[in-house]
């Protein structure tokens, strides 16, 4: 009897040494490969004849995704039981595995979405007390914060109530981020490898493809911004002039404007969206037609040199423009950076703009006024 033991628990280790080497030689396999390993599963081959089109073509599967001996035992699972899924998506676990592979190549950029609100954790959003008793959390949250949890708002964030308190049911979530970077771009996209041009570039070159587009956790697929429109919206009566610029498009996703309430004045004389209504910026007032980018960085929405990326150091008064009363030098100041008006503040007519002579004497005497 032991000597069956010991001949069956020797078959298990082959068996397992087997699988082992099969699954790690296979890894080599499909790097080697740069994926053509991974299409000789019919169900994969659409996603290697995307990627090779893409602008991560150079690089392998396996540079982005996680790949366990766990994730490949299932995959091998799924393959041989003939269950594969008409279309094949990542789980949120998967998703968060590549964001952290994106640095690798981005660090820049990773850097970037890192220090800013974009990369907010499902604790930091779905745990917030001052949030939870003004709104009740509802599966609709996950429309921007957890496009790719898998599951509903009751299987994330419990209890359901506005009272709370409120914890992470998976606590493996609870310091991920709600919007990873495949939230708003999509790796399999079409287009050219990026690399160092050989000459000067020039400064209006011509338009390339982008990856950005928007996950919609419903159709659980990209859209590319190519794909989204910009809304429509209304200051009372009067059509707001948008900035063409199609990046915003992927912002009012998230940064949108709510439909005008029932029995209100807006949605009696049938008005677009106004507005600052919901959690939409569009800017009006003295910043009216320009894009969300022209202010604020793409992945850390930081506006910190926006100001001076336009306007002189002083203005046509002599005064600092980032240190005018606008919420851009005070977040508590009434006068939104995104609404402000020249009648804000000079609500007793515009003052004539200066000239240059001027206007270097009003400087001269605000750096003297200064300096005493």
């Amino acid at each position: 009897m032991m000597r069956l033991f010991k001949t069956l628990a020797l078959l298990l280790a082959c068996v397992v040494f087997l699988g082992i080497a099969g699954v790690y030689s296979a890894s080599y396999y499909y790097t080697s490969q740069r994926g053509q390993g991974c299409a000789s599963c019919h169900e994969m081959s659409q996603y290697v004849s995307a990627v090779h089109g893409s602008a991560h073509r150079t690089g392998t599967c396996m540079d982005c995704h996680e790949a366990g001996l766990a994730t490949k035992l299932r995959h091998i699972r799924v393959h041989l039981s003939g269950n594969a899924p008409e279309s094949i998506r990542l789980r949120d676990v998967d998703v968060f595995a590549m964001t952290t592979n994106c640095q690798k190549c981005h660090q820049h950029e990773y850097a970037s979405w890192h220090a800013g609100p974009h990369s907010a954790t499902y604790a930091q959003i779905f745990t917030n007390p001052t949030h939870n008793t003004e709104r009740r959390l509802m599966d609709d949250c996950l429309r921007c914060h957890g496009m790719h949890f898998n599951g509903a708002i009751r299987d994330l964030v419990q209890p359901q109530n506005a009272s709370g308190p409120w914890h992470i049911t998976r606590i493996n979530f609870a310091d991920q981020p709600t919007m990873p970077c495949m939230a708003c771009h999509q790796v399999h996209r079409e287009g050219d490898v990026q690399s160092k041009p050989a000459t000067r570039i020039a400064a209006a070159p011509s338009p390339t493809a982008d990856s950005l587009a928007i996950f919609d956790r419903r159709e659980q697929m990209h859209f590319s911004i190519r794909l989204l429109s910009l809304p429509q919206l209304s200051d009372g009566a009067r059509a707001v002039k948008i900035s063409p610029d199609q990046r915003q498009a992927l912002c009012y996703q998230c940064h949108a404007p709510r439909q005008p309430e029932t029995a209100t004045l807006a949605a009696t004389k049938h008005w677009a969206p106004q507005i600052g209504s919901g959690d939409d910026r569009t800017p009006v007032g003295v910043h009216e037609g320009i894009s969300c980018l022209a202010c604020h960085a793409g992945h850390n929405e930081s506006a910190t040199a926006s100001c001076k990326n336009c306007h002189p150091q002083m203005s046509h008064c002599g005064l600092d423009v980032e240190k005018m009363d606008t919420t851009f030098s005070n977040a508590k100041s009434t006068h939104n950076i995104h609404w402000v008006r020249c009648t804000d503040c000079h609500q007793h007519g515009i003052p004539k703009v200066m000239g240059s002579s001027q206007q270097a004497a009003n400087s001269t005497a605000t750096e003297i006024r200064s300096s005493e």
